[in-house]
């Protein structure tokens, strides 16, 4: 059983329009509603796969019971912590002009009391799963170092840990020394207090990361591919050419083909070219989350992988 933990879960809605005008009405030509949030991606995909997944992490209102709903809908075993708050929704509004503009919620604020429950419902469940996936931003209310502390307690139980998050939450999750983290450039940047010019030095930063006691260093650099730092070397895998729909996605979609190849375990140079694939899949798609399992097939034959140290 593979956990999933997302903070800040949200019921993506993704509309389709001609354009998107500031400061006039805009009528949407489409609108499609799925449950999201980072960590709830991943275990979409996984679910695609057929892997047994477990979800936990904060629900609340009519629209944190939609997303139960359609975790409960792909068979993936619920372990959610209610709170009084409505979760939040994630706007996504896609242009036939090129422009894709998202309007994102901030999310309910989390007490004391509801975060209490959660560590504990963490708790039991991390003891049974040996790997433990948690993305995605924190709530209002969870402590800025909340990563560290789950991090602390899986690794208590003996499971591995990826982290995919950003800014403080990410910062205070790596001195817990989860086994892989998965940021992106940007991200990488604000981790090391500066901009890092070309892939040479994204990769200097990656493995000075790696002193810190994280075995895997994965970082995303969009229509640029994945480089990633791990103890068998560093690799550069090169994205596909696809038709891009909808970005929203794709770096959970990295996460979940990673988590997929620790369970197999798979050589980075197998598990690269499949996480480069499914993520150009993710991109393809309309929905978040929900790949075309024969595109990405097609697609790992496509992938170049330069093996650089």
């Amino acid at each position: 059983m593979i956990l999933t933990v997302t903070l800040n879960p949200a019921v993506d809605k993704t509309y389709t329009a001609g354009s998107l005008m500031l400061g006039q009405v805009n009528r949407m030509r489409t609108v499609h509603n799925v449950a999201g949030g980072k960590g709830i991606n991943v275990a979409k995909i996984l679910r695609q796969y057929g892997y047994g997944v477990m979800t936990a992490g904060f629900l609340g209102g009519y629209t944190g019971q939609f997303i139960e709903r359609c975790m409960q809908e792909i068979h993936a075993e619920c372990r959610f912590t209610k709170v009084a708050g409505e979760t939040r929704s994630s706007i996504n509004v896609i242009a036939e002009d090129g422009y894709v503009t998202e309007i994102l919620e901030p999310g309910p604020v989390v007490s004391a009391e509801e975060l209490g429950r959660f560590l504990d419902d963490y708790r039991a469940a991390a003891g049974k799963c040996s790997l433990i996936v948690m993305s995605g931003s924190v709530a209002k209310g969870i402590p800025a170092d909340i990563y560290r502390i789950l991090i602390g307690i899986g690794n208590e139980a003996g499971s591995r840990c990826i982290l995919d998050t950003s800014g403080e939450a990410l910062l205070h999750g790596i001195e817990a020394a989860p086994y892989m983290i998965k940021p992106n450039q940007k991200e990488l940047e604000y981790v090391v207090g500066h901009k890092l010019k070309d892939i040479g030095e994204v990769e200097e930063a990656a493995r000075r990361l790696r002193e810190k006691g994280i075995s895997h260093v994965l970082v995303s650099l969009g229509k640029k591919g994945l480089l990633s730092v791990s103890a068998e070397g560093t690799f550069w895998a090169k994205s596909p050419s696809v038709k891009v729909v909808n970005t929203v996605g794709c770096g959970d979609s990295v996460v979940a083909s990673y988590a997929i190849s620790v369970r197999k375990g798979e050589d980075e140079r197998t598990a690269l070219k499949r996480a480069a694939a499914i993520s150009a899949a993710n991109a393809a798609s309309l929905e978040s989350g929900d790949i075309s399992l024969e595109l990405a097939e097609e697609l790992l034959e496509k992938i170049q992988i330069e093996k650089r140290g």
